[in-house]
């Protein structure tokens, strides 16, 4: 099952309305989201839990605060959790208000945060 097109729409709209330029990805099955040529969020299916999981990059700090709101976890694709990241479910970014929260912490990390390696 691909990503939830709905939710996507629902990032886009508040991405817009900050007027932060992005540029969406289609990856694995996911939406990967960049804000100056870095990582920013994402919208991943989890196959375990049939539903679709936000991924939000927020770094260190941020996780273990954000560890602590409903729905949300850490991020784990390999069996070790990726330092910075976090996954909420649906109850921790349901409502818009829970969404924009969450894009507010990426948008508070993103100018620490450092961008991928080109592949040349």
């Amino acid at each position: 099952m691909a990503y939830d097109e709905h939710l996507a729409d629902r990032i886009n709209q508040i991405l817009e309305e900050k007027k932060i330029h992005y540029l969406s990805k289609k990856m694995m099955g996911g939406l990967l989201y960049m804000v100056d040529d870095k990582m920013f969020l994402g919208i991943h299916f989890d196959k375990k839990k049939n539903t679709d999981l936000l991924m939000v990059r927020i770094g260190e700090e941020a996780s273990e605060e954000a560890l602590k709101l409903e729905g949300c976890h850490p991020m784990d694709f390999t069996g070790r959790p990726m330092r910075g990241y976090v996954f909420a479910d649906p109850d921790g970014y349901d409502l818009d208000e829970q969404l924009e929260k969450w894009i507010e912490y990426c948008q508070a990390f993103n100018p620490f945060a450092k961008s991928s390696k080109k592949k040349k």
